[in-house]
């Protein structure tokens, strides 16, 4: 499998656990603990899917994605959500998001979505 997800998750030790099973599940994964490191890496990389928290150190997930979805050059790459403290319906007409799961999540049901928005 060739796609590319990119994870961008403060967490680390959830940063590891989902960079474990999607690479299991036979995805590429790259990942950014901060808003500044995914500005960085998507200015040279461009993933297949973004797995996004909402809340991070120096950024909101939620903008984060608005900002790609209304960017042309960005607009189409698929965006899932993750958050704690989120509610599903706001995140997702607010960022407009393809998807949204809530935290903590089953690695299976992580899965489900996953393939359901980038199938193999």
């Amino acid at each position: 499998m060739d796609k590319l997800i990119h994870v961008v998750e403060d967490d680390e030790d959830i940063r590891f656990i989902v960079e474990y099973i999607l690479i299991e599940s036979g995805y590429r994964v790259e990942s950014s603990a901060t808003a500044k490191e995914f500005h960085t890496y998507m200015a040279r990389v461009r993933p297949d899917l973004i797995l996004l928290d909402v809340m991070l150190p120096d950024g909101n997930g939620i903008e984060l994605c608005r900002d790609l979805k209304s960017d042309i050059k960005t607009e189409d790459i698929k965006i899932i959500i993750m958050s704690a403290h989120a509610a599903e319906k706001a995140v997702l007409e607010e960022a407009c998001a393809d998807d949204f799961i809530s935290k903590p999540f089953d690695l299976d049901y992580l899965i489900d979505h996953v393939k359901k928005i980038l199938p193999a």
